[in-house]
């Protein structure tokens, strides 16, 4: 498929590239030219890749070969990926995530050396941690309402439906549509997300609602003072930016939507 926008011609294409025994499925959106920069998108907890797809194409139009895909087991429906929903976490998120940026890196026609990552809630902590490991890769970090609570709910025993006693794990547990398996839970109990994702010297935007009832603002706000920290204490010329969205809550309207798109292409200007 190819479509005109902002005198682009972009072309949208299906990819897939593997992790493990694992096939990520998702879609390319390639503008015209050759050098190009890297966005990869990456959904939160239970979507898909059709709810970020509309940020892969925006960044496709400011000039970026730009990838949304399913996480392995990530997505109740329309998920196109292979993976079981019960092998699902944030830390094989995070695997599929670096398959991905391997994946793009060495398409001919890619800059392998500028490369964006973009997150939405879980997407957003699956973002911020892999940035931090892939330093010297990942340029710019874009967090749309990202979910750094997880950790602390999974040590309370209260992630969004599904309840437990932390202390004794079950080996499956229901989320409403979705059946999680213990390793949702183990993999991030003992984490400490602004330890973890400290190390990634790039810009940062942080991007926020107002009436977020999913993760609260107190969260981001301490992921924000953590990377304005590093900043100081590592003398880092970058720039960090915290925008919040009046009325915004966990997943745009579409008019919050705007504001937010707005915010992340002056961003990357």
């Amino acid at each position: 498929m190819i479509w005109k926008k902002k005198n682009r011609n972009i072309t949208a294409t299906a990819f897939e590239c593997k992790r493990e025994h694992c096939t990520i499925r998702g879609t390319q959106y390639r503008p015209a030219g050759t050098r190009l920069p890297i966005a990869i998108v990456s959904h939160g907890f239970m979507a898909c890749q059709d709810t970020v797809r509309q940020y892969a194409k925006k960044l496709a139009e400011l000039g970026y070969v730009s990838y949304c895909f399913d996480f392995c087991g990530g997505s109740v429906i329309k998920g196109k990926s292979s993976g079981k929903t019960t092998e699902m976490s944030v830390l094989t998120e995070e695997k599929d995530l670096e398959a991905v940026i391997q994946y793009a890196r060495k398409q001919p026609y890619s800059d392998a050396g500028r490369v964006v990552l973009m997150g939405c809630s879980q997407g957003g902590l699956v973002s911020a941690l892999t940035a931090a490991k892939h330093n010297r890769v990942v340029s710019k970090l874009i967090l749309f309402y990202p979910a750094f609570c997880i950790p602390y709910d999974a040590r309370r025993g209260k992630m969004l439906l599904a309840e437990f006693d932390p202390k004794h794990i079950p080996d499956r547990l229901r989320c409403g549509a979705m059946k999680l398996g213990r390793c949702y839970v183990e993999d991030v109990i003992g984490m400490n997300p602004y330890r973890e994702t400290r190390g990634f010297h790039g810009d940062v935007l942080i991007v926020h609602g107002t009436k977020d009832r999913i993760v609260d603002s107190k969260y981001v706000k301490k992921a924000y003072a953590v990377y304005v920290q590093e900043t100081k204490d590592k003398c880092l010329h970058r720039k960090v930016e915290l925008r919040i969205v009046k009325n915004g809550k966990h997943g745009f309207s579409r008019k919050c939507d705007r504001i937010a798109q707005g915010y992340m292409e002056r961003f990357l200007r």
